[in-house]
C-alpha cells in the first residue's frame, strides 16, 4: 500500500530501496518561513537489525508492507541462523541472527515469540521491551549502605553483565530493558 510520509507511525513496516524497515519513531517537524516541514523517522532494518534516522518530505511516497505474525518457539542456533518451531504444526523456520538486533543476546531456548512473516518468509521478531533473567553471579549484598544509588556488577544467566542495586543476590530474578541492556527492577516470586 502506498502512503505519504506524514502517514508514518511507530510499528509500521515499510520498504525503502528494496529493503524492509520497521518504523520505531515518526515525528513531523513543521517548517518556518520558507523552510518546508519534514517527517523524521527512526527506522530499524528487518534484515540486519541496524537502526538509522531518515528525513522525508511530507508528500514523499512510501510503500507500507503488511506483515503477518505467528507465535513460534525458539529452539537453537544453527551457525548464524536461529531455528524457530511452530508449537502446533512443528514446522521449523530459520531467521538470520543479525536480524534479531539488540534482542539476540536475550533470546533463550524454548522461549515463545511473535515472528513476522512477509508472505511465507520470516523477516523479524517482535520482542518485548523487557526480559526477566536470573542473576548467575554477583557480590554479596551490602545492607550497611544507605545510598540507594550504589550499584554493583552482576552476570546474568545469558552471560550479560549489568549494574544492579546492592540488595540484589545471586539467584534473584531481575528485569532488564532489551534496548539498553540496563537493570529495571527486581522480580519478587
Amino acid at each position: 500500500m502506498i502512503r505519504v510520509a506524514t502517514d508514518l507511525r511507530a510499528g509500521m513496516a515499510i520498504r525503502l530501496a528494496g529493503e524492509l524497515f520497521r518504523v520505531l519513531e515518526a515525528k513531523f517537524h513543521a517548517g518556518a518561513g520558507q523552510m518546508k516541514g519534514f517527517m523524521h523517522a527512526r527506522l530499524q532494518s528487518l534484515k540486519t537489525g541496524s537502526i538509522t534516522d531518515r528525513r522525508f518530505r511530507p508528500e514523499e511516497r512510501i510503500e507500507e508492507v503488511e506483515l503477518s505474525r505467528q507465535e513460534m518457539e525458539y529452539l537453537y542456533d544453527d551457525g548464524d541462523r536461529c531455528v524457530f518451531m511452530h508449537p502446533e504444526t512443528f514446522e521449523q523456520v530459520f531467521l538470520n541472527r543479525e536480524s534479531l538486533g539488540p534482542f539476540a543476546r536475550f533470546i533463550q531456548p524454548n522461549q515463545r515469540l511473535q515472528l513476522e512473516f512477509l508472505d511465507d518468509t520470516p523477516v523479524g521478531v517482535v520482542y518485548p521491551r523487557t526480559v526477566d533473567l536470573r542473576v548467575a553471579q554477583t557480590a554479596e549484598p551490602l545492607h550497611t549502605t544507605q545510598d540507594t544509588n550504589v550499584f554493583k556488577e552482576a552476570i546474568l544467566e545469558n552471560g550479560l553483565e549489568v549494574l544492579v542495586p546492592q540488595f540484589i543476590r545471586q539467584g534473584d530474578l531481575v528485569r532488564v530493558d532489551v534496548e539498553t541492556g540496563k537493570y529495571v527492577d527486581r522480580i519478587r516470586s
